[in-house]
């Protein structure tokens, strides 16, 4: 079992970067696959990113690839969210998963952690 929690979100003005950690507990952070969701009011808890349990492999949502990236220490059971250029559409809560594959549906990650804001001013 892993236990995720996230930091690092809050109140930025648009064109500004945040980044967002996940810190996973347990030995087996470096079996999982990681990824990044985001849910905006009245809208569905939709894919940001992901990473392979080696850091090898990404995939990123259209919307945010090229502005977003990323990453993972497996000595410090963390994953990562950099996030540059942000827009007003990218406020949300965003959550870490954790999956036992490379996974970009929100129903093949097993476990969550409880999200952090993340609100853009225009």
């Amino acid at each position: 079992q892993v236990q995720l929690v996230e930091s690092g979100g809050g109140l930025v003005q648009a064109g500004d970067s945040l980044r967002l950690s996940c810190a996973a507990s347990g030995r087996t952070f470096s079996s999982y696959a990681m990824g990044w969701f985001r849910q905006a009011p009245g809208k569905e808890r939709e894919f940001v990113a992901t990473i392979n349990r080696f850091g090898t492999v990404t995939n990123y949502q259209m919307s945010v690839k090229g502005r977003f990236t990323i990453s993972r220490d497996n000595a410090k059971n963390t994953v990562y969210l950099q996030m540059n250029s942000l827009k007003p559409e990218d406020t949300a809560v965003y959550y870490c998963a954790a999956s036992a594959l490379v996974a970009t549906i929100r129903a093949d990650y097993n476990y969550w952690g409880q999200g952090t804001q993340v609100t853009v001013s225009s």
